[in-house]
This record gives structure tokens, sequence and C-alpha cells, in this order.
């Protein structure tokens, strides 16, 4: 086997560990097929026989252009990374499938994305190459330009804000995971008598403009519509709601709710208010400005 075919093979044994650090790291699959791809380029560009622990070294590089990208997101529009040149099969991230990326966003964890989505470029680097692909602190510290003291702090932030703050009650917390979880299961399935069962019968919904124009309401914008009864509106509700993807219960501000976040994206949340094991208020939120004002966390 030539030297060529050689890093070829070490590089295709690598890709699905660089993608998944990649992907995790940027939340879209073709940034991740970008990030993937400038690697290969810079792997055609040393020696080699310099590297000891070439998935180590592929992974460094990987996090690295991850970073970069994070940083540089709010000052740039989307583009592909440099220019090409010959490189193994791949999946090119220009033009990926959105029903290929909406897969792996769901097989990820859509809550994760979208609450990894609110850290700072080095607590998600953090966060991502020590608590999910187990990355030591002095590697990360390298990558980040901080000490491995540092970085244990990063990761530690974002683990966090990951995972919320502490339950005031597990138990109560517990508790209205079973009711959401049992609202979204009859919702998806058509379930009336199962919705209804766990509403109170003056449950009230509240819709925001941006939720209902999402749904196709003409009178959406600027608007909050609430109605009153949980038999007056839950026929609607399950017709809006039935067979929708990418819902996951989360924590939102400090109490179980739901998000839908197609590829990893958030559009809507849910949130609920509870009285005695029923749920007597459900907010459908759209407004982005109200959805980045929310603490969500992954349960």
């Amino acid at each position: 086997m030539d030297q060529q075919s050689w890093l070829t093979e070490r590089f295709e044994e690598n890709r699905p560990r660089l993608r998944g650090v990649a992907y995790r790291m940027l939340g879209s699959l073709s940034e991740a097929e970008d990030a993937v791809q400038e690697a290969w380029l810079r792997l055609n560009r040393i020696d080699t026989a310099t590297v000891e622990n070439l998935g180590g070294w592929l992974t460094t590089v990987v996090s690295r252009v991850c970073l970069d990208m994070l940083r540089s997101r709010k000052s740039r529009r989307e583009e592909p990374i440099g220019a090409q040149v010959t490189e193994p099969s791949v999946e090119r991230g220009e033009g990926a499938d959105p029903e290929g990326e909406a897969v792996l966003a769901d097989s990820v964890g859509v809550a994760l994305l979208v609450v990894l989505g609110t850290l700072t470029p080095a607590e998600r680097l953090a966060f991502v190459l020590h608590d999910l692909f187990a990355v030591p602190f002095d590697e990360i510290g390298s990558i980040v330009g901080r000490s491995p003291a540092a970085a244990k702090q990063l990761a530690s932030r974002a683990r966090r804000r990951v995972r919320g703050s502490p339950a005031p009650s597990d138990a109560g917390r517990a508790r209205q995971r079973e009711v959401v979880e049992a609202f979204l299961r009859a919702a998806r399935a058509g379930d009336i008598e199962g919705l209804l069962a766990v509403l109170d019968p003056d449950a009230v919904v509240r819709i925001d403009g941006a939720a209902r124009l999402a749904t196709g309401a003409a009178d959406a914008v600027g608007t909050t519509r609430e109605i009153r009864g949980a038999a007056t509106w839950v026929k609607q509700f399950v017709a809006l709601s039935r067979g929708l993807r990418f819902v996951q219960p989360v924590l939102i501000n400090g109490s179980v709710g739901l998000i839908l976040a197609p590829g990893g994206k958030l559009s809507r949340a849910l949130t609920f208010t509870f009285t005695n094991a029923k749920v007597t208020q459900v907010e459908v939120i759209g407004d982005p400005a109200r959805l980045r004002e929310l603490d969500i966390a992954v349960l």
C-alpha cells in the first residue's frame, strides 16, 4: 500500500469521530463536513512521520477549526472552507441532505444541541471534547489557549448550563415530566381523551403571534391568542400537533416543558403551569426574542 492510500485509510477510520465532534460543536452538518474536510487538507500538507497519534492530531485540528468557525459566526455568512483538493470518498457538506441532518440531530438530542448553542465557543468546545468524547483537559487547554485547570472550569460551567440548576424537588420534577410526556404522547397520537386526562378542565392555552404564524394563521402577526377551557381548544391543538417530529421534553426556566427543534434549531417552546399534577396553562412561544430569553436545560 502506498503512502497516500495508507493516509486515506487512516483518515476514513477517524472520520466518524471527527464528524461527531464537529457536529456537536457546530450544530450544522454542512459546517461539520467543512471542518472535517479542512482537517484532510491540513493532513495532506504535513509530514505525517512527525505525528505520533494521528487520531489525536486530527481531533485537535477539527476542534480548532470548529472553534474558529464558532468565533467568527457573528461576522460572516455561512460558506464552505477553502479550496478543494483531491480527497477520500466523502459526504460533502455542500448541499447536505436536510432530512439526513434532521435525523442526525434527533439522534444526538435536539435539546442538547439547543443548549450547546447558548454556550460560549470555549465552553462548548470544553464540554463536547471532555464530557462527550473523553479528551483530557491538558489537550483541551492547549486548543483554547488556557491552562488545564481553566479548561476544567470551562467544562464545569458548560455542564451546569446543560443540566440546569438543581431541582427544588426531584419528586415534583419527575411528576411534571410524567405529565408532560403523557401530554406529548396523546397529542402525537390524536388521543383527545388522553390529553384531557392531564389537563385541568379550565386549562388555558396561550399562543403567541410567531407560533400561530408558523401554523398558517393569517391574523397571527403581533398577536397572542388565549383560549380558556380544555374542551374548547384540545381538538384544534391535536390537529396541529399530530405527527410532529423533533419535539423533546426539556427544562425551561427550571420547569419541565417541550421544545420543537428541527435539525437542532429551536423553533417553538411549550411551557406548562401545573396545579395538583394537572396542567392549568400551556403557553406556545415562537417569538425569537422570547425564545432567546428562556433558560433551557437538558433533562
